[in-house]
């Protein structure tokens, strides 16, 4: 396993739509293992691969907290099959937008259907903070950052302030 550079705005990479994976094989089970040792190191909750410059359709994910066991999760292909019209605001932050926090509004409720770490076809139903995190993570998959659900102003401000961080650093 080996720790990757995460991508930060306004990094064109970041905007790039990702390829469907074909096969779960060794190479992307590693993929996704260095996915979840820079998600953990950074620290995250989920991790898109695009974020690292691979422009796949794979995404990293653990929602425990920090006194759980961890839970890692692997989604390959993912894709909703079904949204709920009630809708669920939560202030969300990216690994790839720094210090960044504001509401998005997203649906409450999701079906959904991947492909795991063993290469098994799953469906399940997400809500809370499941639903938000694996929406937020697919958003990456298409080339959309969560800025991008906020007004244009709101967004030139916060890219303006990680350029400003970088700077800094």
């Amino acid at each position: 396993m080996a720790l990757r550079d995460i991508l930060i705005v306004p990094d064109p990479i970041l905007k790039k739509v990702s390829e469907r994976v074909d096969l779960v094989d060794d190479d992307l089970r590693a993929l996704m293992d260095d996915m979840l040792e820079t998600m953990y190191a950074a620290p995250g909750i989920g991790l898109a691969a695009i974020q690292i410059g691979v422009p796949k359709r794979v995404i990293v994910m653990d929602l425990a907290k920090p006194d759980e066991e961890p839970a890692p999760r692997y989604f390959v292909n993912p894709e909703i099959l079904w949204a709920s019209e009630e809708t669920q605001p939560y202030e969300e932050g990216c690994l790839s937008v720094p210090e960044i926090y504001d509401e998005v509004e997203r649906p409450a409720h999701v079906k959904l259907r991947y492909i795991d770490y063993n290469g098994k076809t799953v469906e399940e139903d997400a809500e809370g903070m499941y639903a938000v995190c694996i929406q937020h993570e697919m958003d990456h998959l298409d080339g959309v950052l969560f800025i991008d659900h906020l007004s244009r102003l709101k967004r030139e401000q916060a890219v303006k302030k990680v350029k400003k961080q970088a700077k800094a650093a």
